[in-house]
């Protein structure tokens, strides 16, 4: 690197090579969102993007004069509002408006283009990560926004260590003490990171203080500029294409070493900009004048990229006939909202920094009541038939005492359905076989909306839901005849649903209460229910697409390690009863499963959850079960 690049570097210069960095990274996650098939892991140029947003940060932070504290901090959020906020205004806008054309239940996807103009996406898409209403995150034009989520709040944090830790204002010490306190959280960071992957990856990958490490990396590299220029000469003698090949080929690492990917790809983004000098060919690569183009327009590109795509999926589908066009579409959309909006936005000059925070909360407030007033009126923009697509959710729970019916007497019984959206979308199908035997009634315990049990089951996996309800059972032994648990197909979370079901039955022996286990349904992996509707916009080659069948002998394998655990628990249990729905979904004379009837019904509402006319495919043999049970 040539000393004009290190004075460049030390004084928060523009450097171009960084631009095309930013290429490289947005190119990788739009080929991996178009066909995962031909780079795996280039959804790891988000984590290239937040290591090159920390060592961007520092250096334009570093040595900025300012006043005082607050001259520092308005200026700061004036230049990240102009920056991020006007493009991300006018592409929620707009694709709020376009996604509930096409599709004909918008409500969940625009409350989160709502989120994500606070910059809270993340934690909004972390708390549905598990909700059977939420919309497929393949599917929702707003899903990319929790990385957008993610460096908005560590922007919150991140300017008052580089104020006070004396960094900012070059004091003496400032570089020492910025490199100790960012060093400390980055060790606490990562280590959260690799202890929550494992057990609650919806944590580890939307939440910013496991992300906030990637991002300290980059502000670490700068620093060590600062004082170790032991540090910059070492790095200097590492070949940056050298750095990209490396980091190309950690995109081919199998997902099951997801977290290796990671830190692999930080650490090599770290090292490219620290290696990046004049007359290698990596410098030149990335140089080039429409590379460097590329990187300018890297947010626009980054935000349009996936809405386009995500509406393709709603309308003509992804193919290699219609990949080319959707690619042209976002490029052009990215150059207009980068010349239209970005730029002249970006350079405008407030003249009061007052002002300028009044009139994004203001255009906040505007686009949030454009997208409710979408969602109220959805039904009228829908451009397709209005059809019901069998989506019959189980109410939200009862608000009397734990499986007491209001109605009830002495002698009647509840039964209670726990869990999240896969026991409940068995409600209508058991409410109504129970009811006609006039036997019992049925009280679904789910999550928010309950009084009778703790509402902070609204955001809890499955599980909890059927040790909170235990729980309660114990501590005020209503009168339940029958408790009702289904389990959700997730291989990586088969463990912890051993322990639970093994601790509760424990918990429940000895007690005068029936325990019925419904097996896990089949998983169409993408479908979504609304994709098997044909509509002027949709082609029928996608509708078979969308709701391809999938062989019988395929899911048999995948379920099987469910229905020997819950066999033999059946076995030791006396009071335990299993009902596997697999076996009347998809009979055993057939080849194929299918998400749709033989009469083309719905029979599942997405990939896994029952739709009511899949559910009530089960009533019969549930009857029977139930009428043994309960007599």
């Amino acid at each position: 690197m040539s000393t004009e690049q290190t004075r460049q570097i030390t004084k928060g210069k523009y450097r171009p090579e960084i631009d095309g960095l930013r290429a490289f990274a947005v190119v990788a996650v739009i080929i991996n969102h178009f066909n995962k098939d031909v780079l795996p892991g280039g959804y790891l140029g988000v984590d290239i993007f937040f290591v090159i947003s920390g060592y961007v940060i520092t250096s334009s932070l570093y040595g900025r004069p300012s006043k005082d504290f607050k001259d520092f901090i308005s200026s700061f959020y004036g230049r990240r509002i102009k920056r991020l906020v006007p493009a991300l205004i006018v592409f929620v806008a707009i694709t709020g408006i376009l996604i509930t054309l096409f599709n004909p239940a918008p409500n969940r996807i625009l409350l989160s283009g709502i989120y994500s103009l606070t910059g809270v996406s993340n934690v909004y898409f972390f708390s549905r990560a598990t909700d059977y209403f939420a919309q497929s995150t393949a599917l929702n034009p707003f899903t990319h926004t929790w990385s957008l989520g993610v460096e908005e709040q560590f922007y919150i944090l991140f300017p008052f260590l580089i104020w006070f830790s004396g960094f900012g204002r070059q004091t003496k010490n400032g570089a020492r003490n910025l490199f100790i306190s960012v060093g400390a959280l980055t060790i606490a960071s990562l280590i959260g990171f690799l202890y929550l992957y494992p057990t609650n990856q919806p944590a580890a990958y939307f939440l910013m203080p496991p992300r906030f490490w990637e991002m300290a990396a980059g502000c670490l590299i700068f620093i060590g500029f600062q004082k170790r220029a032991s540090i910059e000469k070492f790095l200097e003698k590492v070949p940056p294409l050298l750095v990209l090949v490396l980091i190309i080929g950690v995109m081919y690492l199998p997902t099951s070493l997801a977290t290796v990917s990671t830190i692999a790809v930080v650490a090599l983004s770290s090292i490219i900009i620290a290696s990046l000098k004049e007359k290698t060919l990596g410098f030149k690569i990335l140089t080039h004048p429409r590379i460097v183009y590329v990187g300018l327009i890297s947010y626009s590109l980054y935000l349009w990229h996936w809405s386009i795509l995500t509406i393709g999926k709603w309308t003509i589908g992804i193919s290699p006939l219609t990949t080319v066009p959707l690619l042209v579409l976002t490029l052009g959309a990215a150059r207009l909202s980068y010349t239209y909006i970005e730029q002249p936005f970006r350079h405008y000059g407030y003249k009061s920094r007052f002002k300028l925070f009044l009139l994004w909360v203001f255009s906040i407030f505007i686009t949030a009541g454009i997208l409710v007033f979408i969602q109220k009126n959805s039904r009228f923009l829908y451009t397709g038939q209005t059809t019901q697509y069998g989506v019959n959710p189980a109410p939200k729970g009862d608000t009397t005492i734990l499986g007491i019916d209001p109605k009830s007497n002495d002698s009647y019984r509840a039964v209670v359905i726990t869990g999240d959206s896969f026991s409940g979308h068995y409600y209508h199908a058991l409410d109504s076989v129970l009811r006609k035997q006039r036997k019992s009634g049925v009280i679904h315990v789910r999550g928010k909306g309950i009084e009778s049990i703790e509402k902070d089951l609204s955001n809890t996996r499955n599980y909890a839901y059927l040790s909170r309800v235990v729980d309660k059972y114990l501590a005020s032994k209503p009168s339940i005849k029958l408790l009702i648990f289904s389990v959700e197909y997730n291989p990586n979370e088969f463990h912890t649903l051993k322990q639970t079901l093994e601790d509760n039955i424990e918990r429940l022996s000895g007690e005068n209460i029936e325990f019925l286990v419904i097996g896990p349904t089949p998983y169409f992996r993408e479908g979504v229910f609304a994709l098997c509707q044909e509509e002027w916009f949709r082609p029928r080659s996608l509708i078979n697409s969308n709701c391809a069948p999938i062989e019988r002998k395929q899911i048999t394998t995948e379920l099987q390690p469910y229905n020997r655990y819950l066999s033999l628990i059946e076995t030791q249990n006396p009071n335990v009863h299993v009902f596997y729905p697999f076996s009347y979904l998809c009979p055993r004379s057939s080849k194929y499963c299918s998400p749709l009837g033989k009469d083309g019904s719905y029979m599942y509402h997405d990939a896994n959850h029952l739709s009511v006319d899949g559910a009530s495919r089960v009533v019969e043999p549930l009857n029977d079960l139930l009428e043994r049970i309960l007599r």
